[in-house]
């Protein structure tokens, strides 16, 4: 498979500390994004962030619990993200899910090779 040109992003933003049926949300998304065909997420663990609560989260030295920010990336065509979006709605209770237009420079598949 390959995918060039218009395609769509999907950012979801939610804390690290949310979960979805006892395991973290972002792994609920990632494994629902395959499970989808969708050509790639990935998943990004910010430093500092708030969002509607207002309440900056940001990592301490001293503590292991700060529920810090995390943003799923989602690229495919529209198609195949709109999939995702009634999944999203029932996963992501507190959060923020952006979509946007995006050019796809290079996209390939290399057939049979998929890592767990």
């Amino acid at each position: 498979m390959k995918l060039t040109g218009n395609a769509k992003m999907l950012r979801i933003h939610f804390g690290e500390d949310d979960k979805w049926h006892g395991k973290p949300l972002y792994e609920a998304i990632v494994q629902k994004c395959r499970e989808l065909d969708i050509a790639g997420a990935t998943v990004f663990r910010g430093v500092e962030g708030y969002g509607a609560s207002s309440l900056i989260h940001r990592s301490h030295l001293l503590s292991r619990s700060s529920d810090l920010p995390i943003m799923v990336s989602v690229i495919d065509e529209e198609s195949k993200v709109r999939k995702l979006l009634p999944f999203l709605d029932n996963m992501v209770d507190e959060g923020l899910i952006a979509m946007s237009d995006v050019e796809v420079i290079r996209y390939v598949h290399q057939g049979g090779v998929r890592s767990e």
